[in-house]
């Protein structure tokens, strides 16, 4: 039944020679890679707007200003991240450039900054959407936690489906998004002929605080979002189609001038226009409404805004698990994370960043406006250290050229690492503190499961066993019943076969319930010895483990008793939520216990499964 609910889900398993099609062209990595950037002057317009907007009308003045600094900045990190997929063709994200040239360190702080950055960003995406359609259908406003986790639930599972197939799907909410609002934006450039510039003195609200220098630092880092998820394209070199790294390149230009044009022509028309949004609606939707009424058209946008900012979390979806994987690959992340799924995606990694984004959705209460503030900083992180990064690539490499490309990646390297200052001072007291605390915090994790690996390869090494010793003989065998049924018949014949020192044990709950267990014990193994071992505080597993003490040490044969465990499984699995599980408890305690005389216990599961 799970099988089923589960290829019906996510689709039938793909046998691993068909990954090289699940590859994807320009056109589909573009909507694949680039949601999150495209769509980002949903809540980068947003949040500059309510930065100025209690400075009234001469902090909304400043709008356009700081929309200019964003886009040359944008222009710089898109320039710079160009020069990483020519550098790393074979991918090379923030981390794989900083641990390569500056060092591990370096390489696991621009890491932990990038997953946060990731989980932020599908958080903030999918929050950001549901804003958009409750600006134009107010009923959901309340709902917005909701709504999101739904939305969220949906993207989870259209990725676990395959990069092929969520390429396919994602291109219609990403090209509708283009199309739709690249014509509206035209129609203003239009209308802006016959038109003159409105004034915010006449729209804006009265100032509530004055213009400062601190206001406007906030503005500018709550408007640096609009450059997260550029990297992305950088990350995910290998799933393009070939030749890889060109095609990589082509992408990233072509998201990076529709990125310039659509904050710089959305923001710019917002101040022609004078445009103020009202406590229930998003500075793009009264921007639409301004230029389109409130009629079908207004819709359309709003629709179109909602579906891009929920696929937009795909950038995410795109870029952590490959930097999970690259980062287990390293010994810094569980292993589980480098799996391919039966869909030839990384399924774990999908799974725990849909769980990390859903805590964060539920903690925050879907707002977008109480997320913004931990977002930037970790993304600007990794920007910086990853130009420094490409600075010392080109300075090792010393090819043609590399003069003007490190100093071009240097320049980027000394404006992100600005931005990173100016985000994180500014925003440090609003929520960004956290972010900085988490981001060691993640290192420090890191380095322990590094080291974790590390202490298993030394203990498993072969290099420090001189001689192999020759096993002891026929192991004693110890089989726990719980009772005299079919399900223990296969594991008693099973001991037999190995071993002629066969012992079953019974744990006796209630006083005088094993002489019943040993007449019919007796009569089908009257030559296997039963034990019964009484337990007046019910406990199954801690007599059990004093008995095969005291065997063992009685013993001293060299060796631990071997357990055979009988076990049955049911045929359903609701089923098995009604019985016990004694020997599943039996089994994990025996396992994690520790080297016990020096020596190990094997422990044999011997199934019965019911009908």
């Amino acid at each position: 039944m799970m099988s089923r609910l589960k290829n019906f889900l996510i689709g039938p398993p793909l046998p691993t020679h068909q990954s090289i099609h699940q590859r994807l062209n320009k056109a589909q990595a573009l909507a694949a890679f680039s949601p999150d950037a495209l769509s980002s002057i949903a809540y980068a317009n947003q949040e500059i707007f309510l930065g100025l907007v209690a400075a009234g009308s001469a902090g909304l003045a400043l709008t356009f200003p700081i929309g200019i600094a964003i886009t040359i900045l944008l222009s710089i990190v898109a320039l710079s991240y160009y020069q990483t997929i020519a550098g790393y063709p074979s991918g090379g994200g923030s981390y794989v450039v900083s641990r390569e040239n500056l060092g591990t360190l370096p390489g696991l702080i621009a890491g932990a900054a990038l997953l946060v950055s990731y989980i932020l960003t599908a958080a903030v995406s999918l929050t950001a959407g549901v804003e958009a359609i409750a600006s134009a259908f107010p009923v959901f406003w309340p709902h917005r936690t909701a709504l999101s986790l739904i939305f969220l639930a949906l993207i989870t599972i259209l990725n676990l489906r395959g990069t092929r197939e969520t390429g396919k799907i994602m291109s219609i909410p990403v090209y509708l998004f283009l199309i739709t609002y690249l014509a509206m934006l035209f129609y203003a450039l239009i209308r802006s002929f016959s038109g003159v510039p409105q004034s915010y003195a006449v729209t804006a609200p009265l100032a509530v605080t004055p213009l400062t220098t601190i206001l406007v630092l906030r503005a500018f880092s709550a408007g640096c979002t609009a450059l997260t998820g550029i990297e992305a394209i950088s990350n995910g070199v290998p799933a393009f189609k070939p030749p890889e790294a060109r095609n990589a390149q082509r992408t990233l230009a072509v998201m990076a001038i529709l990125m310039n044009i659509l904050f710089l022509g959305s923001i710019g028309f917002t101040q022609f226009y004078a445009v103020v949004a009202g406590n229930e609606e998003t500075i793009l939707s009264a921007l639409a409404r301004r230029l389109l009424g409130d009629g079908f058209l207004y819709l359309v946008i709003q629709i179109s805004t909602m579906l891009v900012l929920t696929v937009a979390a795909n950038t995410s979806f795109a870029g952590f698990p490959r930097l999970a994987a690259m980062l287990a690959a390293d010994r810094f992340l569980p292993r589980q994370f480098t799996g391919l799924g039966d869909r030839l995606v990384l399924a774990n990694g999908i799974i725990f960043l849909s769980l990390a984004t859903g805590v964060l959705i539920v903690a925050f209460g879907g707002d977008t406006h109480a997320l913004i503030p931990l977002f930037a900083v970790g993304a600007f992180m990794a920007f910086t250290l990853s130009q420094a990064g490409m600075v010392a690539h080109w300075w090792k490499d010393r090819g043609r050229g590399w003069q003007i490309k490190a100093l071009l990646n240097g320049v980027g390297a000394f404006i992100t690492g600005a931005t990173t200052l100016i985000v994180g001072g500014s925003r440090f007291s609003q929520g960004a503190w956290l972010t900085i605390v988490t981001i060691p915090f993640i290192v420090v994790v890191f380095l322990r499961i590094r080291s974790h690996y590390q202490d298993i390869a030394v203990q498993l090494s072969m290099s420090m066993v001189e001689k192999v010793e020759t096993a002891p003989g026929h192991p004693r065998v110890v089989i726990p019943i719980s009772g005299v049924h079919r399900g223990i018949v296969e594991a008693v014949q099973f001991a037999q076969s190995i071993s002629e020192n066969v012992t079953a044990v019974y744990i006796e709950l209630d006083e005088g319930s094993g002489d019943a267990i040993r007449l019919k014990w007796e009569h089908w193994w009257p030559q296997v010895p039963l034990e019964v071992l009484p337990s007046p505080y019910r406990s199954i597993v801690g007599p059990l483990l004093d008995y095969l003490d005291q065997v063992d040490a009685s013993y001293a044969d060299g060796q631990l008793a071997t357990v055979v465990l009988p076990e049955f499984v049911t045929g359903r699995w609701w089923q098995g939520l009604l019985h016990n599980q004694t020997a599943w408890m039996i089994k994990a305690a025996l396992l994690y216990r520790r080297r016990h005389l020096g020596y190990q216990r094997s422990i044999i599961d011997v199934p019965y499964h019911l009908k």
